[in-house]
């Protein structure tokens, strides 16, 4: 949701206050100037997974009925549930540059404790993280949206992929918005085309290599107790798994052991 049109501060994407109520429309929004695209690029079938936060952020109501709809939380694969169920392609929308990188609201799974994450040596943002696991599917990426930076990320992760850039970074906490009718057609116009992309390649297999830093020592000491995950520097963490798969899940648990070892104020 941190990368959806207009949103840039904290309130616009934490559920239960008045902004998160307002954002969640022009977040909808979004997702049905997707559905439009994608249906008129020869899609059939669209499964909307509801990935930000409580998982339960986007109006059913106001949905395109053309779509189907996965939300609530604890699904096995997260923000990819559904990735191995024979889909087509994935698009990644509203997504945001990672941890310690430039961009509104950018982290990775945790808002402000993790400063860095790396998957085979290379920074990883959620969408890096994402798409390799797409690619162990061999499914491809067709689309990503979000601020100016979350695009210029995606150029490394997915580079065959469309880019819409709704908004553009000044500062963690502002960027310079575009009207939602501007990205809706910005949008749909891209995922329409993005479809020429769309279908099943070759699954890449393989294992993978993942570090976590955080920004205090306790919360490495935290996730080390985690089988398999180890402490190699004072904030950092790092672990090897047989696949892809495998490699997030271990993350999801790094990082929620991590999230409750902070204590209030000083993290």
């Amino acid at each position: 949701m941190e990368g959806a049109t207009g949103v840039t501060w904290t309130d616009d994407v934490v559920p239960g206050t008045e902004q998160w109520q307002r954002f969640r429309r022009l977040f909808t929004g979004d997702v049905n100037a997707c559905v439009a695209g994608l249906h008129a690029g020869g899609a059939t079938d669209v499964l909307v997974n509801e990935a930000h936060s409580s998982q339960r952020n986007l109006l059913l109501e106001d949905l395109d009925p053309r779509a189907r709809m996965l939300t609530g939380r604890h699904k096995p694969l997260s923000m990819m549930q559904g990735i191995d169920s024979g889909v087509d392609g994935v698009i990644f929308l509203g997504y945001h540059a990672g941890a310690g990188q430039d961009g509104v609201l950018a982290h990775t799974y945790l808002e402000n404790s993790i400063t860095g994450v790396w998957l085979d040596g290379e920074p990883a943002s959620e969408g890096r993280l994402n798409a390799a696991l797409a690619a162990e599917h061999g499914v491809p990426v067709l689309l990503v949206t979000g601020d100016d930076k979350a695009c210029a990320d995606a150029e490394g992760y997915a580079p065959r992929a469309r880019r819409v850039a709704v908004k553009e970074c000044v500062s963690r906490y502002a960027a310079i918005c575009l009207p939602p009718e501007r990205t809706a057609e910005r949008i749909r116009t891209a995922a329409q085309a993005a479809m020429v992309h769309a279908g099943r390649g070759q699954p890449r297999p393989g294992g993978h290599r993942v570090e976590v830093e955080f920004d205090a020592t306790h919360l490495a000491l935290a996730a080390s107790a985690v089988p398999t995950v180890e402490q190699i520097g004072p904030r950092r963490v790092g672990f090897d798994a047989p696949t892809m798969t495998e490699a997030m899940k271990a993350f999801k648990v790094v990082t929620a052991v991590a999230a409750a070892a902070i204590e209030g104020s000083y993290g």
